[in-house]
């Protein structure tokens, strides 16, 4: 795809990005701004790398402001979103890419890993659409994008808890499709493969076992897969929809 997705034009929108401070989001809410959304950025704890994602956003003329949450925590969701409600009036758009990982093999994993990666990437996913949904009813309408994985598809040993976090996000992702569609709220999901970030940095370069199973022999670019957010984000007759983003790596 061009720079241009389908000649979208947001100019005006609201979009709401979690894990807006790097990887995946952060590009996310660039590629939205550079279409003309407002954008709000929402970090767990870094700042600076926050407040950097905000600058380049203003630089294509568009509102951006950084709010810190935890997106796992009820109520700090329900505080965050009435402060971008009230700092941008609305919200539009809202992309979920807030997520962690404590990779272990299930024999040797704690309960406060299950839980931790459970609480931040399915519970905050939630969290996030719970809180949103209000402002998108009262507007009559609203796009949700939420970022899953292949893992949610397929499953991947020493993965148990992200694996079952983001195979809940499909399952939230069509159940909320199905509840707010009468509402003209869209909710998809994009489920990446190996995408080169911060979270993947680890798995290894170019030997890592992990290209091997890939038929495009590559990592993915987090652009790429903004790209495809961006796409459902505006695409008006799509939704519940799990858009794979992974080199062919789950065909």
């Amino acid at each position: 795809m061009n720079k241009n997705v389908l000649d979208t034009d947001l100019s005006g929108k609201v979009a709401v990005v979690t894990g807006g401070s790097r990887g995946i989001g952060a590009a996310t809410a660039k590629k939205l701004a550079s279409l003309g959304a407002n954008i709000a950025v929402i970090y767990a704890g870094n700042e600076a790398a926050a407040n950097a994602v905000c600058e380049e956003c203003r630089a294509h003329g568009v509102k951006a402001e950084a709010f810190q949450c935890d997106v796992a925590d009820f109520a700090q969701t329900k505080e965050t979103v009435a402060l971008i409600k009230e700092a941008f009036g609305t919200v539009d758009i809202l992309i979920n890419c807030a997520g962690i990982t404590r990779d272990k093999l299930l024999a040797m994993m704690r309960e406060d890993d299950f839980d931790a990666v459970i609480a931040t990437n399915l519970k905050g996913t939630w969290n996030m659409i719970r809180q949103c949904c209000g402002i998108f009813i009262r507007n009559k309408g609203g796009s949700i994008v939420n970022v899953s994985s292949v893992v949610g598809l397929t499953g991947n040993a020493g993965q148990s808890n992200y694996s079952a976090s983001k195979a809940g996000i499909i399952g939230l992702t069509k159940s909320t499709a199905k509840e707010l569609a009468a509402k003209n709220i869209r909710c998809n999901a994009v489920a990446p493969g190996f995408i080169a970030t911060d979270m993947t940095k680890d798995l290894g370069g170019e030997d890592s076992p992990w290209l091997k199973m890939i038929p495009l022999a590559r990592a993915g670019e987090a652009e790429e897969v903004a790209e495809a957010i961006v796409f459902l984000a505006d695409a008006a007759y799509i939704t519940g929809e799990v858009l794979r983003v992974d080199g062919g790596m789950a065909m």
